[in-house]
């Protein structure tokens, strides 16, 4: 049985300065890694806002924290981002 509160996905949302405590990195850290595929572009919320999926992060995270090497995150990160361009396609 279809169960429209199931279905719904949930997102959050993060903002620049929690993304940069989660890596524990700087502003321009954080734009060379996005440059170089290590870290999910992030997502316009408006005329100058920006954000990240929470879970895109936390996958990333989970990727170096695991020693996994630079091609391995590239991979994950390409691939994260054409989930996210999936799953809009599909609404």
């Amino acid at each position: 049985m279809y169960n429209k509160d199931t279905a719904k996905l949930q997102y959050r949302i993060i903002r620049k300065p929690e993304v940069l405590e989660s890596f524990g990195i700087s502003r321009t850290t954080l734009h060379n890694r996005i440059n170089d595929g290590l870290i999910p572009n992030s997502i316009c919320l408006g005329a100058r806002a920006v954000g990240w999926l929470e879970s895109e992060i936390n996958k990333t995270l989970s990727a170096m924290i695991a020693s996994q090497n630079r091609e391995e995150i590239q991979a994950l990160v390409t691939s994260l981002e054409a989930q996210r361009k999936h799953a809009l396609a599909v609404r």
